[in-house]
C-alpha cells in the first residue's frame, strides 16, 4: 500500500508548491484551511469555503479529511454544468456540494485503500453532507464516485488531511434535495447541453430530431453526450456535413443509441462492467445495447468513445459527456 502512495507523491513534485508557503517547509499546516490557502491550484476551492461560512468549522479541532479539488476541475465541473465561478458562489447548494467532499475523521490513503479491499473492490464512506461517496481502485488510484481521481495524497495537517482531487463530486439529487432547493442543478437533461458550449451538434440535433420535449421529461434518463469535437470527427469519418446529419432519417436513432431509460451513475455502470467480468451490455432507448468496457481506468462505450466527464446530475437524469459518436449496428 506504502509503494502505491509514495509513487503518487513522487509522481507530483509540485505538491510542495501546494503544502508549503512563505518557504517554510518544515512546518506542517496547522489546518486543512490552512493547506489550501496556501496552495495556487485551490484559489476556487478556498472562495467557496469562505462564501459558504466553511472556514472558521474547518480550521476547527477536527480532525477532517478533504478531498480537495483543484481549480481546473472546478474550471471543467462549471463549463459541463453551464454556470460560472459566481453562480457557483451565490447558489443555496454550495455548503452541500463543498461538505460532500469532506469526511469526518483523519483518513490517510493507505485507511482508503484498505477500506475498498475491505469491501471487495468498493467503499462507501459517509461524507459529512450526509451522503456517501463511492471509492474505487483503478490503476493503483483511488476514484471517487467513478470519476474523480486522487491526483495527490495525504498532506497532512494539524486536525487533519487533504488529497487533491482532479474533479468536482456532486451528491446525488434526491439526497441533496432534503437540504437545499436545488437551485445550480439543471432542471433537465436537456438542460445540460444547452447550458454547455461543447455541445451545440448535439442540441441542434437533439431539436431537429424532435427530441427535445421527449428528454425534458420525467424521465429519468442516463445521456452520453458526445462534444462538437467528437460530432466534427464522425462527420469527417462519414464525409458528411453536419447538414447532412440533421436532415438525416437515421438521426433519431443514432441519438437514441446515446441514452438509456432510467439514472446511471458512473458507480453504477462500473459496477455493471466488473459484475460482467470485464464487459456490460446495456440496452439504449434506441433498442439496441451498446458494449461498455473498462480501459485504462476510464469507461469506454463499443471500444471508442471514453467518458470524459461523469456523473452531471439533473433533475430528470444525468449525462456523461464523452468524447466520440457511437452509432448503433445496422439494423
Amino acid at each position: 500500500m506504502k509503494n502505491i502512495t509514495r509513487r503518487s507523491i513522487l509522481s507530483f513534485a509540485f505538491v510542495l508548491s501546494l503544502v508549503f508557503s512563505l518557504g517554510q517547509a518544515q512546518d506542517m499546516p496547522a489546518t486543512v484551511v490552512d493547506i489550501a490557502v496556501g496552495s495556487e491550484a485551490h484559489t476556487t476551492l478556498v472562495a467557496a469555503v469562505v462564501e459558504a461560512g466553511l472556514a472558521e468549522t474547518l480550521s476547527s479541532e477536527g480532525p477532517f479529511t478533504v478531498f480537495a479539488p483543484t481549480d481546473d476541475a472546478f474550471a471543467a465541473a462549471l463549463e459541463a454544468l453551464g454556470i460560472s465561478a459566481a453562480d457557483l458562489l451565490a447558489s443555496e447548494d454550495l455548503a452541500g456540494i463543498l461538505t460532500y467532499h469532506v469526511v469526518a475523521g483523519k483518513l490517510m490513503a493507505e485507511d482508503v485503500i484498505a477500506a475498498v479491499e475491505a469491501g471487495e473492490g468498493t467503499a462507501m464512506v459517509e461524507t459529512v453532507n450526509g451522503a456517501s461517496v463511492t471509492v474505487t481502485i483503478e490503476d493503483g488510484m483511488v476514484v471517487l464516485d467513478g470519476s474523480a481521481k486522487v491526483a495527490v495524497a495525504d498532506l497532512a495537517a494539524g486536525n487533519g488531511v487533504v488529497h487533491v482531487i482532479d474533479a468536482v463530486i456532486l451528491p446525488a439529487s434526491d439526497e441533496m434535495m432534503e437540504d437545499s432547493s436545488m437551485d445550480m442543478m439543471p432542471a433537465t437533461v436537456v438542460d445540460i447541453a444547452v447550458g454547455s458550449e461543447a455541445h451545440t451538434t448535439l442540441v441542434a440535433a437533439v431539436v431537429a430530431a424532435d427530441l427535445a420535449e421527449t428528454l425534458s421529461s420525467e424521465g429519468p434518463f442516463t445521456v452520453f453526450a458526445p462534444t462538437d469535437e467528437a460530432f466534427g470527427a464522425a462527420l469527417e469519418a462519414l464525409d458528411i456535413s453536419a447538414e447532412d446529419l440533421l436532415a438525416s432519417d437515421g438521426l433519431a436513432g443514432i441519438l437514441t443509441y446515446h441514452v438509456v431509460a432510467g439514472k446511471l451513475m458512473a458507480a453504477d455502470v462500473i459496477a455493471a462492467v466488473e459484475a460482467g467480468e470485464g464487459t456490460a451490455m446495456v440496452e439504449t432507448v434506441n433498442g439496441a445495447s451498446v458494449t461498455v468496457t473498462i480501459e485504462d481506468g476510464m469507461v469506454v462505450l463499443d471500444g471508442s468513445a471514453k467518458v470524459a466527464v461523469a456523473d452531471l446530475a439533473a433533475g430528470n437524469g444525468v449525462v456523461h459527456v464523452i468524447d466520440g459518436v457511437i452509432l448503433p449496428p445496422a439494423q
